[in-house]
């Protein structure tokens, strides 16, 4: 019978860790059962290994016949080598596609392990240090041998002439005079200066 007055967990509410019910197995029994699953693991890999080794004698003799090239004329060795020649070639071709998707299919696991851990957010980023690096420093890390020079950016920066300060400041003075001007057309004497005069 549902209660009412109870209330259903809600889903962002945080999980109250439950105790870890005791085992039932003994150390003992589980040691012992580690070791018959290892005993067991081994014996399916050599079997596997023998497998293996069965299929590829199987598959040499059906694809590779022994060779009887005693008392044979030159031209039927000819023609046995351009057979031969024709079947390694068809074989690398085959190896070549084999390789590539082997490669493929390693990429594609890294693939799907790099998004298993980012779903499974275990992947704990580093501790960064703070470090001091000058800008020499950096590009050389950046770009390796292809930095050449040197980045002091005093050197870089434009030389200015006291010559070229005196006349920013004839210049400046000369329109920044603009409150004198403002005062003085101010008014009707003012509009009329501007008409008369030109202005100033």
């Amino acid at each position: 019978m549902f209660c009412y007055n109870q209330k259903a967990p809600s889903p962002l509410s945080p999980r109250v860790p439950q105790p870890k019910p005791k085992s039932k197995i003994s150390a003992s029994r589980k040691l012992s059962l580690k070791i018959l699953l290892l005993q067991r693991a081994i014996d399916e890999f050599e079997q596997e290994k023998v497998s293996r080794d069965e299929e590829k004698v199987k598959y040499l003799s059906e694809n590779l016949p022994p060779l009887q090239i005693t008392g044979l004329p030159i031209e039927e060795l000819q023609k046995l080598c351009r057979q031969l020649h024709a079947k390694i070639d068809v074989v690398d071709e085959e190896r070549y596609d084999f390789e590539h998707k082997v490669v493929k299919n390693n990429r594609d696991i890294h693939e799907l392990k790099l998004k298993v851990q980012d779903l499974g957010g275990k992947f704990k980023k580093p501790a960064l240090r703070k470090v001091r690096v000058s800008a020499d420093e950096m590009m050389r890390a950046l770009l390796g041998s292809k930095h050449k020079g040197s980045m002091d950016l005093r050197a870089n920066l434009k030389s200015v002439k006291k010559e070229d300060i005196k006349q920013e400041k004839v210049i400046s003075s000369e329109v920044g005079d603009w409150r004198k001007n403002v005062e003085a057309m101010s008014g009707m004497e003012g509009r009329k200066k501007m008409f008369a005069g030109g202005g100033q």
